[in-house]
């Protein structure tokens, strides 16, 4: 495996040795495994904050004619993530770099898509025109919110998905796996779990769900049949994990023998971790698109799949002018 690993880093730098990863303070320990896998150093930057608070970043090294990857994710302080992120484009862009990639695995301020009433925000675009503005050439983020965020820019975006991590999970942890059931915790995620449960060859349920307010779930409809069966809720996203928490109930309720939650994006804000240690899950899966190593000391149900492997394959194939269709249906070895 490791003779691969050499390998493939040699055949990277043979063939186009100009490219520099970066990492934003939000996910260290990502760009470090993003690195090792393509075996290669991360880039010397320096990140730190004046004492007003504002952003100040020093990249410390040439980066002029490079291809370079700058990989901030919008975990917790998400503004000052976001705007320590913009300043490291708008530096590696007037140090004259060849490309400037901005890999975010969660995006930022993604549920802000539509005017879902009066006077809102459509914030996710406004983010899009920042990163655009600040001079990023190219987005590589996963499981965005709403897959039509990608129209928000002008420049590419890659839209990664978990799903075939999550397939991987299922297959190797549920033994009994075949007897299960895939259930979205609301009618967006329709088509997510309609595409598991196709590639599983199991049923699929959904839960219609009401919002009194934001973060606030008032009334659950189930749609579609768990009994004694096992339910895998899967989501984009868990945040304050009200919704989730619920759906478990009303699975269990309705004749579920187990219930799991697999969310890509484990934000796990608020009272997430309280609700999740007096649920009835026997696992909250969740990915290392935000970093997770707190939040699985303070409950242990929680578990995390990593997807370095994905996006730094993502990354290699992008460098190289490869596709990276592959990734969408495949996880990397």
């Amino acid at each position: 495996m490791n003779s691969e690993f050499s390998q493939e880093s040699n055949k990277l730098e043979e063939k186009m040795p100009n490219i520099k990863v970066f990492s934003g303070s939000s996910h260290v320990d990502l760009t470090r495994k993003i690195c090792d896998r393509l075996g290669i150093e991360c880039g010397r930057v320096l990140t730190k904050k004046f004492s007003n608070g504002e952003c100040c970043v020093e990249i410390g090294e040439s980066v002029r004619g490079e291809d370079v990857y700058i990989v901030q994710t919008g975990c917790s302080e998400v503004n000052d993530m976001l705007m320590e992120l913009l300043i490291m484009i708008n530096a590696c862009k007037i140090a004259s770099a060849c490309r400037v990639t901005a890999v975010m695995p969660c995006f930022p301020y993604a549920r802000q898509d539509k005017k879902d009433k009066s006077r809102a925000p459509i914030s996710a675009k406004l983010v899009a025109n920042m990163l655009s503005t600040a001079g990023a050439d190219h987005i590589i983020t996963m499981d965005l919110h709403a897959s039509q965020i990608q129209g928000f820019f002008d420049i590419p975006v890659d839209n990664l998905y978990a799903e075939p991590a999550v397939l991987k999970w299922i297959k190797d942890n549920i033994p009994e796996w075949r007897n299960s059931c895939i259930v979205s915790p609301d009618a967006g995620g329709a088509k997510r779990v309609t595409s598991i449960g196709d590639r599983l060859n199991v049923d699929f349920a959904l839960i219609h769900k009401e919002r009194k307010k934001a973060n606030e779930v008032s009334s659950m409809v189930l749609v579609g049949d768990v009994k004694d069966k096992i339910a895998i809720l899967v989501d984009d996203m868990a945040d304050t994990c009200g919704t989730v928490c619920h759906a478990a109930e009303k699975l269990l309720e309705a004749g579920a023998v187990k219930v799991y939650a697999i969310c890509t994006h484990g934000i796990l804000s608020g009272p997430a971790i309280s609700r999740i240690n007096n649920s009835m899950f026997e696992a909250v899966v969740v990915t290392n698109t935000i970093p997770q190593e707190e939040r699985m000391k303070a409950a242990p149900k929680i578990q995390c799949l990593d997807i370095s492997m994905i996006l730094a394959e993502a990354i290699r194939r992008t460098h190289n002018g490869e596709s990276v269709s592959y990734l969408f249906s495949h996880v990397p070895m």
